[in-house]
Parts: structure tokens; sequence; C-alpha cells
């Protein structure tokens, strides 16, 4: 493979990425220091990492407010890493038995 810019031969080099167990096929000048990556072994170390990313899970519980109607805190974290404040409007739906989903309403 010759390099786009200075047209001298490019060199193939296995890369490890951080959280990929894949190794990513780079392709680099010796000359002026271009280099790419192969698109089908980068895509694979792209999915290897976010098949290893993990949703936010904290464990909540239910109270009662008054009534029959129930409430549930959100942590202050997440609540500042989504940027909610008190009386906002949100979109809950039910896909399912074991689910509840809470979608932000920002204008």
């Amino acid at each position: 493979m010759k390099c786009p810019k200075c047209n001298s031969s490019m060199k193939e080099v296995k890369v490890k990425i951080q959280d990929a167990d894949s190794p990513v096929t780079s392709y680099q000048c010796g000359e002026c220091g271009y280099f790419d990556f192969e698109e089908k072994s980068m895509n694979r170390a792209i999915g290897e990492i976010k098949a290893k990313e993990a949703p936010l899970k904290i464990k909540q519980k239910i109270i009662k407010l008054s009534h029959d109607r129930l409430g549930m805190y959100i942590n202050r974290d997440v609540a500042r890493s989504l940027n909610l404040k008190g009386g906002e409007d949100v979109y809950v739906s039910v896909p399912d038995k074991n689910r509840l989903i809470v979608n932000l309403v920002h204008s």
C-alpha cells in the first residue's frame, strides 16, 4: 500500500486499542508519519468497546406519597448529569411488566 501523502510504502501494523480485545490493523508511513486504520478491524474494535459499556444501574426504593400515589427519588448525581430540575415534564411509558421508561422533555 502506498502513502497518499508522500507515495512511500506503508507498513501494516497491528495496534492494541484500549478496551478492545481484537487488535486493529493500521497502515503507517515511515517517511512522513501518515497513518490510517483498516475499516473492518476498526469497526470490530468499536463493537467490542460498545458491548462492554454498561448502562448506569442504581437500586431505588418506591415510596408511598399519599392515597394510591407512589413516587421515587432521583439520585442527585443522575439528576445533575441529565440537567433535571424540579417541575419539569417527562414522558413515561411502560413497554412491558418489567420496565418503566422515562424520556426527558427538553425544550
